[in-house]
């Protein structure tokens, strides 16, 4: 595969890498066929899409492609337990994780019983003091005044606490990955246990939720009664599927889609408030689920009442989810301030240590464990190592893990867990959570080491920068953003489409905020295009392209629309560039 415009190493030290010749035939090909633009048909290419079935994949129907939710083990046993308990009216109670995917997993049930008149208790453990996941003291106290737990986005490898829970029925809805053995309960509904085909995956927890509430109005329509409408809870599944980092792929590409298109309507009150102070003013996309709503509502969890999330989602009070948004946007500014220290103690640190490993790791004393999550992703992207970071308290630490494409993580984590190196470990290919002890640290961490260089983790150098094209910039053009969007939704395992635009003069460069860049580049020939580079002056971008000296750079990015006062342009959302 030769250097895309012959690009070896750009600026940020990366090999560009364009579609093959044989990949550049199927788009020539797939634009006679369909007449659709060839930029989009290059996209389309790359995700191995068809001409016969592009027009099924540019609008993706959620009754062509959600499964049959009985294809899940035990989901028979959990909608029938479910749907008993509200017929008896007994006792519920929601146990949640503390993420987004767990608070939009529990609002989808609470609101579903409150639209069927019935009141369901929350529990959300405190991610200090109970960590993640069931634990007995908990199930305990909710098994004596609750005749049925959900356990929502965890429970599957919680064997002790679920047998805590004597007095009540446990149904478990998750998607973390399962162990060889399975807590003693009603049902464990999940994508990921061991005896599944792993054909579903990629499904969240939330996605598991709905499938089991699909069930649930089934089964209801059978004895002629009708359940609540599911279509207007997709705008909860979709912001727990781009935040939870699952794949785009089959139906998740239409849960999204089509759940933009509810949130868009605005109806749900608390993400309307939300939106409203995440300063929202344009329609929904996944980068918005992902990078405005989703930090906000994990914000809670992370440093604050690990249920605000979880409430702001369920509440049907205005002035109740103004006060929830407000103190969530209040959270994430405080998580912000935590995370750029612990984050800039252990990039030192993990430098120090070396970044040309299987693994990237750091450990530090009273890092908050809230945040080390998102400092690990930070630590991934910019390694392109999977990367762990623990937090200490005493003798005990805290940590969790990112991961890389083609890397399990998550099984690597289990392993370490049955070898005794840590505390108790699990999680899912990309993302994990541990404790472990002080003594075992540095022997744990070899270990891990050991096993992700068996799955090829630091073979590579920085990720190369996969372009699907090249463009002029005359050809960027709103329509053409349109169409392309259009191929969406983007997120993981389908990133959005990334042109390069050749040899370009930058008229205009100026440095915005402490790290930020804004220029306006052509090719001389057509009209200027704007270009915004978030963190350009963290890297060597800012300043190169800031001093241009007249140079001609290729450019490379991702077309976006960008709306000002009412107006629309085209923009890149500049990534890279090289001279040229």
């Amino acid at each position: 595969m030769s250097d895309f415009l012959d690009v070896t190493t750009s600026l940020t030290a990366r090999r560009w890498v364009g579609p093959t010749d044989d990949l550049m035939r199927q788009a020539e090909a797939l634009a006679q066929h369909t007449g659709l633009p060839v930029a989009l048909c290059q996209t389309l290419a790359r995700r191995g899409v068809s001409a016969e079935e592009a027009e099924r994949f540019l609008d993706p129907k959620l009754k062509d492609l959600l499964p049959d939710p009985l294809t899940l083990k035990d989901m028979g046993k959990a909608a029938a337990r479910f749907l008993a308990a509200l017929k008896s009216r007994q006792r519920i109670a929601v146990f949640a994780d503390y993420d987004v995917d767990g608070g939009t997993s529990a609002a989808l049930l609470l609101t579903w019983l409150r639209d069927m008149g019935h009141q369901a208790t929350l529990y959300i453990p405190d991610r200090i003091d109970e960590g993640y996941g069931p634990n007995e003291p908990a199930m305990a106290a909710l098994a004596q005044d609750h005749d049925l737990i959900v356990c929502v986005d965890c429970g599957t490898l919680s064997h002790g606490p679920i047998a805590a829970a004597i007095d009540a029925d446990v149904i478990v809805l998750d998607h973390h990955l399962g162990g060889e053995t399975l807590p003693d309960c009603v049902a464990v509904v999940n994508p990921n246990r061991q005896d599944e085909s792993g054909d579903l995956a990629h499904l969240c927890a939330a996605s598991v939720v709905f499938l089991m509430l699909v069930e649930v109005n089934r089964l209801m329509r059978a004895e002629g009664q009708k359940g609540p409408d599911l279509i207007a809870a997709l705008d909860l599944v979709a912001l727990a599927t781009v935040a939870d980092v699952a794949p785009l792929i089959g139906v998740n590409r239409a849960l999204v889609r089509q759940g933009l298109k509810v949130m868009a309507g605005r109806h749900r009150i608390g993400l309307r408030a939300l939106a409203d102070v995440a300063r929202m003013d344009t329609a929904p996309t996944s980068y918005s689920l992902g990078f405005l709503l989703g930090p906000r509502i994990n914000a809670g969890g992370r440093i604050g009442a690990a249920d605000l999330g979880a409430r702001l989602l369920a509440t049907q009070d205005p002035n109740e989810a103004q006060a929830l948004a407000e103190r969530l946007d209040q959270l994430n500014t405080e998580r912000r301030e935590i995370e750029n220290a612990v984050r800039a103690a252990a990039i030192a640190q993990a430098e120090a240590r070396g970044l040309d490993g299987p693994l990237v790791w750091a450990a530090g004393e009273g890092w908050h464990p809230g945040v080390v999550g998102i400092v690990a992703s930070r630590l991934k992207e910019s390694s392109n190592r999977p990367a762990i970071v623990i937090g200490f308290d005493g003798d005990e630490g805290k940590g969790s893990g990112r991961s890389i494409s083609g890397v399990d993580l998550g099984a690597s984590i289990q392993k370490l867990a049955a070898e005794g190196l840590l505390v108790k470990g699990g999680g899912h290919k990309m993302a994990a959570g541990l404790t472990v002890m002080r003594e075992t640290l540095e022997p744990a961490m070899e270990r891990l080491s050991e096993l992700l260089a068996k799955q090829g983790a630091g073979d590579g150098g920085p990720a190369d920068l996969k372009l699907d094209g090249m463009l002029m910039p005359g050809a960027a053009t709103i329509d053409l953003i349109t169409r392309l969007e259009a191929a969406g939704p983007f997120g993981a395992a389908a990133p959005a489409p990334r042109f390069a635009f050749p040899s370009c003069a930058i008229h205009f460069a100026r440095r915005i905020g402490e790290s930020h860049l804004k220029i306006s580049f052509s090719d001389g020939l057509g009209p200027r295009l704007e270009a915004i580079c978030f963190g350009a002056y963290d890297g060597p971008l800012g300043p190169a392209l800031e001093s241009h000296a007249g140079a001609r750079f290729h450019l490379a990015g991702r077309l976006e629309i960008n709306t000002w006062g009412g107006r629309q342009s085209v923009q890149l959302r500049l990534e890279d560039a090289a001279r040229a």
